[in-house]
């Protein structure tokens, strides 16, 4: 179930199958050009960097943003796309589904920006990548086998709130991100994965 994922650094997840996904690529030490879809979640520069984004690209590459976020200059690729929360997608094959990002008490994230996580469906398999987000309604609707949930705190859930959303969700898997970098450490991680439902199997994806 996790042998496609990998968390590469902070909330940088690479996906391999029929296809490769990156989203939110974010201080790389390589850049393998290798991007069939890259998607950003939002427009901080730590979800959101172009020179990252230029590392994974390739020609056939489609960059995939939020609305709020689709003027841009930076990508050469084939494809830019915009997507709204809600909205739902069909791309190289892939379906992927925006999923409303944003903090419900801190000012950070707010809901009006338009900020998304995603919900991949990668060869039979449904990963939902959360981005930047507290626990909402719109965070619990979601039906995935994999989730990829923040557990840094401050600008996001911390490890409690991550691992309450992961038990109502009860996908086979949960992983925690976003934390180690900015904000968050490992301790963070293990914590989650410790508060799980022994039916979810966590698991931490460090960098390579």
């Amino acid at each position: 179930m996790l042998e496609r994922i990998k968390v590469l650094h902070h909330a940088c997840v690479r996906l391999e199958g029929s296809i490769t996904i990156y989203v939110d690529p974010y201080e790389l030490k390589t850049a393998p050009h290798d991007a069939d879809l890259i998607l950003v979640t939002h427009g901080h520069y730590d979800h959101d960097s172009p020179e990252d984004i230029q590392k994974v690209a390739g020609a056939g590459s489609t960059l995939v943003v939020p609305a709020s976020e689709g003027q841009r200059t930076d990508f050469t690729g084939e494809t830019l796309v915009t997507i709204a929360p809600g909205e739902a997608k069909e791309l190289k094959g892939v379906t992927i589904r925006a999923v409303a990002a944003y903090n419900k008490m801190k000012p950070f994230h707010p809901k009006r920006k338009g900020w998304v996580g995603y919900v991949i469906e990668l060869d039979g398999i449904r990963y939902y990548i959360a981005g930047d987000t507290d626990d909402t309604p719109e965070a619990r609707a979601v039906s995935c086998d994999v989730a990829v949930l923040p557990v840094g705190g401050t600008y996001t859930m911390n490890a409690k709130a991550a691992a309450q959303l992961a038990n109502a969700l009860r996908p086979k898997a949960a992983v925690p991100y976003h934390y180690g970098s900015v904000v968050g450490s490992e301790k963070d991680a293990r914590e989650f994965i410790a508060l799980l439902d022994p039916a979810i199997e966590g698991k931490l994806l460090p960098e390579e």
